[in-house]
């Protein structure tokens, strides 16, 4: 890939080596810079009348868009059915790619360019009966339509039988194809300048394999070889034998065969079909890697890339790039770490017997100097070098549903545009052009074209703020073609999905959900459906729990509605019948519970508490009623303990319930009459559940001489029954919080007592105001209070005491 291979394949002389007889066949590795250099080498020498490219014929009428100035590799041919735009297919194609290289070099010497392979309108009918992933499979068939079991592929999908790379590797004495590919042919001279040598020497390889393995293992090569060698004989009897084919080298020996074209048709007989649309879609070199799944990837694609580009000195451009990253990256790297990595590639080349350093005595290279050993720059390089994030571009005269048509409109107007990189956006939804991309991209999630993900905000909890995190896959053009069912923009679509949803939506917290989604996607005219959908929904379902988790996410869009400037009345009425429904069926609900039940409901409890917290005065009277149904749990001895703790803890953080009376409660459910099981559920639900009780009990010294009495007075029988709900219960406290609490309880109740009181009043506190000690924060109370300055400090009545300011401030 380096050295001799990038200065010798541009440079042989259009007259170099005799030409084979016949039509000329180039075996090649797909994405394979060396193979590109060569195809463009033979074909500038050979002069062919026509070019036949191993790809579907339905692309024919889309070759000549590959010569517009707006066309940027990586792209790819992208086929799907008509009737169903999910069963698609890839064809891949990257600046280094010899298919692309031939395409370019048909049109740049005004030379008819055709693909021989398959039409895509059998590639995605394969296997369509029966297919339990049609989807899946229709796009693997596409990517083996051009990319399958080449010999210089490599392909590794799921039903490859014989990799007849690996194969020639291990007969060749080497135990990684990648490296034996490469110093055999990406690393190769044209012999002699005989520019039709390397591929008649494959050939030769290929017809041997096939000799042995037959197919491969894939019977379907079989079918794809009969239609690729009927193109090729239509094509001689136009242009007789100066016809150039571009494909695979595994399938070369199987088009040199001589072979009736009744046979080959007989092949093709009774083959299923299905109405097919082509199209040309941006592609990634993230998705060329074969990490990725693609089968007939490569490892480095960015590493290829550059090696292609390169004009000359590859290994010290290369290692420049490295630099630079590294540097942007805030590392120490200088001209003299480039310089020694650079001989040191070489050095591990001359001492492995490579001719060339390839990419991992490079790799080697800049672990050593570089990154001083360390392998977590090389992730770094790796990802954004050796793969690399670059997003190909098609020009707008591609064809196109009308929905990419008013997405890409839209994207240029909001300055959205897409990118292989991922990327965090952030938005303020006061800004027209933020609260515009919002609600593309909400619509976007809606419709299935997952885009952006919303990412915790950092820096600020405001309700005006979102974070999304971006990126844009090649599959996001099959999504778009899926859901152009649905409308012809992205308004008109994302209201028809949701209105579907709404009606196909099992339970009643996806439709709230779904509501929630209408408002953040600002959709008008699909909320009323939802809403009625809604209404029936909530007036049918009896359970409890179905109920309650409706309700945060209704409350969510009733509260926060207005930040987007979104009608939100309707929420209100329908939010009300469904906190009425929780408040009556919830005490009954939680009687006859077993633990499992127990938890779940005083989860569902929590919900419902939070979403009042935030309905706030929308709907009035919500609040009273709800306290009443918490004091209502917390007296029910046939409540399960754990929910019992739980209310009695929700009515004191309201402050509806008195520190004594709390105290009362908790002594009666840490009675010895209570069985300690029911006794530790309380305490989990007074104080667990990430609730911040570990606090409570720090600063209520009086609670927490309840559970340690409670404690030290289990059956020792019973402790051990106990032990894993009390370890669940603190092991979820801050470990600051968790030492505090042993100190405590080290000291006793008597030291416990001792520390900040005077007397026998309550634990913790003085029987009477400090009022020498609370004057010395008077002037940090009136600076936080805003006082200073003020009329009445300007009167001259002098520094008030503390119970002034206290009495003052109610």
């Amino acid at each position: 890939m380096t050295g001799v291979e990038e200065t010798t394949s541009d440079g042989v002389r259009a007259d170099s080596g005799a030409r084979p007889a016949g039509p000329l066949l180039l075996g090649v590795r797909h994405h394979g810079p060396g193979s590109a250099r060569a195809v463009r080498a033979a074909l500038d020498a050979a002069r062919p009348r026509t070019v036949l490219i191993e790809g579907p014929p339905e692309a024919d009428v889309l070759v000549p868009l590959a010569g517009d100035e707006a066309m940027r590799p990586p792209v790819a041919l992208l086929a799907h059915a008509v009737d169903e735009p999910g069963r698609s297919a890839f064809w891949p194609l990257a600046e280094f790619s010899p298919e692309w290289v031939a395409l370019r070099w048909a049109l740049e010497h005004q030379v008819p360019a055709r693909f021989i392979d398959l039409p895509a309108t059998h590639t995605l009918a394969w296997h369509r009966d029966g297919e339990t992933e049609p989807e899946a499979t229709a796009r693997q068939e596409g990517e083996e339509g051009t990319e399958d079991t080449e010999a210089a592929a490599g392909d590794t999908a799921a039903d490859v039988r014989v990799d007849p790379l690996a194969v020639l590797a291990e007969t060749a004495g080497y135990d990684d194809p990648e490296r034996w590919w490469e110093d055999v042919v990406e690393h190769r001279g044209t012999a002699g300048g005989d520019v039709f040598a390397p591929f008649q020497g494959l050939e030769e390889a290929m017809a041997a394999l096939r000799e042995v393995y037959g197919s491969g293992g894939h019977d379907r090569d079989l079918v794809r070889e009969a239609y690729m060698r009927l193109q090729v004989r239509a094509a001689q009897r136009e242009f007789g034998d100066d016809v150039a084919v571009v494909c695979g080298a595994w399938h070369v020996p199987a088009l040199r065969r001589k072979s009736t074209v009744t046979a080959d048709k007989a092949l093709l007989k009774g083959l299923p079909k299905v109405k097919a649309e082509m199209t040309w879609v941006p592609w990634t070199h993230r998705r060329l890697a074969r990490a990725s799944g693609y089968g007939a990837g490569v490892d480095s694609p960015g590493w290829y890339g550059h090696l292609f580009g390169a004009p000359d000195r590859p290994v010290e451009r290369w290692m420049t790039k490295v630099a630079g990253l590294l540097r942007e990256e805030d590392r120490i790297v200088s001209s003299a770490h480039v310089i020694e990595a650079v001989r040191l590639a070489e050095t591990l080349a001359a001492m492995r017997g490579r001719p060339l350093p390839g990419l991992s005595e490079t790799t080697d290279a800049i672990r050593a100097v570089m990154c001083e050993g360390s392998d977590v720059p090389l992730e770094l390089i790796r990802d954004r070098l050796v793969v690399g994030d670059v997003l190909g571009e098609v020009p707008e005269a591609a064809p196109a549903v009308p929905l990419q048509r008013d997405l890409d409109r839209i994207q240029r107007r909001l300055r959205l545009r897409p990118e292989a990189l991922e990327r965090e956006l952030e938005l303020d939804l006061r800004k027209e052009n933020d609260a515009e991309r919002s609600r593309l991209l909400h619509r976007l999630r809606l419709l299935g074209v997952a885009w952006g993900e919303p990412a915790a905000s950092r820096g600020s909890t405001g309700t005006f703020r979102e974070t999304w995190r971006l990126r844009w896959e090649p599959e996001l053009a099959v999504r778009v073609a899926e859901a152009g069912v649905w409308g012809t923009t992205v308004l008109a679509a994302a209201t028809a999905k949701a209105e579907a949803d709404a009606v196909a939506a099992q339970g009643l917290a996806d439709v709230t959900a779904l509501a929630e989604r209408c408002l953040l996607a600002d959709l008008p005219d699909a909320l009323p459906v939802v809403m009625g959908v809604l209404a029936d929904r909530a007036a049918l379902d009896a359970d409890v729990g179905h109920l309650a988790q409706a309700l945060p996410a209704l409350v969510r869009s009733l509260r926060y509605g207005d930040v987007r400037g979104t009608d939100t009345g309707a929420l209100a009425e329908v939010a009300a019948g469904l906190a009425e429904r929780v408040f009556v069926g919830l005490p009954p609900a939680c009687v006859g519970l077993d633990a499992d039940a127990a938890d779940e409901m005083r989860r569902h409890v929590d919900a419902v508490h939070g979403a009042l917290g935030l309905l706030g005065d929308a709907v009035t009277g919500m609040r009273p009623r709800w306290h009443g149904v918490l004091r209502v749990l917390c007296g029910r001895d046939t409540v399960p303990g754990v929910i019992r703790g739980r209310a009695v803890r929700l009515l004191l953080d309201d402050g509806e319930l008195r520190q004594e009376d709390a105290a009362r409660l908790m002594g009666l459910a840490l009675s010895p009459g209570t069985p300690p099981g029911d006794a530790a559920a309380w305490i989990e639900g007074f104080v667990g559940g990430g609730s911040g009780g570990g606090m409570l009990l720090v600063h209520d010294e009086r609670l927490l001489g309840l559970v340690d009495t409670w404690l030290t007075g289990v059956p020792a029988e019973a402790f051990t029954d106990v032990l894993p709900l009390l370890r669940r219960t603190f092991s979820a406290y801050e470990p600051g919080v968790r030492r505090t609490l042993g100190e405590l309880v080290r000291r006793g109740p008597g030291e416990r007592q001792g520390v900040g009181t005077s007397g026998g009043g309550v634990p913790g506190f003085a029987d009477e105001l400090d009022l020498e000690r609370a004057d010395a924060v008077v002037p940090v109370v009136r600076l936080l209070l805003g006082l200073d300055g003020t009329e009445d400090g300007a009167a001259g009545r002098g520094r008030p005491a503390a119970g002034d300011l206290v009495g003052a401030t109610g």
